[in-house]
């Protein structure tokens, strides 16, 4: 099938066009234009968005869930439930992200997971790029919600177990640079191909720039479940903060963080370094209730998602993390929407690929207004909300 896009305006990578005309042909971008370049091709099927803005679809590289399904339950079923649910709010592409849990449990999760990426549909929903470990090796002085009992030490050979169930599907991994092991275990989960994220931290500044020089490029959840910030001792989060070159990730749903701890971290990261997550559980989008998370009950309720007196990951979409970001901070649409899309790709070494929009690319779009609402997301030339 062959389809031409137009709206006001789209932005990619390599800047913004006005008036763009985009052709997809099965599936595939096959040429981008403006209108004062080309005239609509005929006997396309026309898709016009008035007002709108085109944007590279969204980039999830810490979800645990979504649509009353969590990833660890790593069986088709669950994960094409979330992939779907993902697509039709912007997400064409996220990191499966798993929790603490039992070793046996992990290690199940993780081969199912890698079972699925080998053979998971083409398109129509979200594509799952790879796995994040966020845990078992965190602090359990900042664990969160995630089980004490189940927490480890960092360790090669638990880790090379996880590498190895994984099938080379694993991209990031969260880890406590002040744990005993794990400036070690970091070094070698790069050199296995591995990104690292800080995070579930107690750690001091020196703590947190070992984790950076050991090779650390993001901090997780920023704030969140974090050594809290001294103006003496400002820890993980001062870290976090002033390294320019340090991507940070941030739930902007306006639980976990404050609009105005939002706008401190919009300035000091900006537009370069800042991650739009969502750490989404299997409540997102689902009403007030009792669902999982790894091997944990978690209650929902008016909004917050919680275990005892722990929040348990979020129930936000990215694409509310979008215009979250704008109404917090007044961020530019085009600094947003990066925020969710190239600076993701870019931490995770994939800046290295062909430009997410251009010819013979996945046709993986989104269409926002100038707030950032989502008007509609496209999926390797489909629509599949409007």
């Amino acid at each position: 099938m062959r389809i031409v896009l137009t709206a006001d305006r789209l932005i990619g990578s390599g800047g913004a066009i006005d008036q763009p005309v985009l052709v997809i042909e099965d599936g595939l971008i096959a040429s981008i234009s403006s209108r004062a370049e080309s005239e609509l091709p005929s006997g396309a099927q026309p898709l016009h968005y008035p007002g709108a803005t085109l944007a590279p679809s969204y980039l999830d590289v810490h979800i645990h869930g979504s649509a009353g399904r969590d990833v660890m339950e790593a069986t088709p079923d669950a994960l094409n439930t979330v992939s779907r649910f993902l697509a039709a709010h912007g997400t064409a592409r996220y990191l499966a992200t798993t929790v603490t849990a039992p070793v046996d449990d992990t290690l199940r999760a993780l081969s199912g997971i890698a079972r699925h990426i080998a053979a998971q549909p083409a398109g129509g929903q979200a594509r799952i790029l790879g796995i994040h470990f966020e845990g078992p090796f965190i602090s359990p002085h900042r664990r969160g919600v995630h089980p004490p009992e189940h927490i480890q030490l960092p360790g090669i050979a638990l880790f090379d177990r996880m590498f190895d169930a994984a099938e080379g599907h694993a991209r990031l991994m969260t880890i406590a640079p002040e744990q005993p092991g794990a400036l070690e275990l970091a070094r070698h989960a790069i050199s296995r191909g591995v990104r690292i994220s800080i995070g579930h931290s107690n750690a001091t500044v020196a703590e947190a720039r070992a984790g950076l020089a050991a090779g650390a490029v993001s901090a997780t959840h920023t704030f969140n479940a974090m050594r809290p910030f001294d103006h003496r001792e400002p820890g993980i989060i001062g870290v976090t903060l002033t390294t320019d070159t340090l991507f940070a990730e941030l739930i902007c749903d306006g639980v976990h963080t404050a609009p105005e701890s939002v706008r401190m971290w919009w300035r000091c990261k900006g537009p370069q370094r800042a991650i739009l997550i969502t750490d989404a559980m299997a409540a997102a989008g689902m009403p007030d209730g009792i669902y999982r998370l790894g091997s944990m009950d978690v209650q929902v309720k008016d909004g917050k998602a919680s275990a005892g007196d722990a929040l348990a990951g979020s129930l936000l979409t990215l694409n509310r993390g979008v215009s979250n970001l704008i109404a917090f901070t007044g961020a530019p649409l085009e600094h947003a929407l990066r925020a969710a899309s190239i600076n993701p790709a870019s931490m995770l070494g994939l800046e290295g690929d062909p430009d997410p929009l251009a010819p013979g690319q996945p046709a993986n779009l989104v269409a926002v207004d100038p707030a950032g609402k989502l008007i509609a997301s496209i999926v390797r030339g489909a629509v599949v909300a409007n």
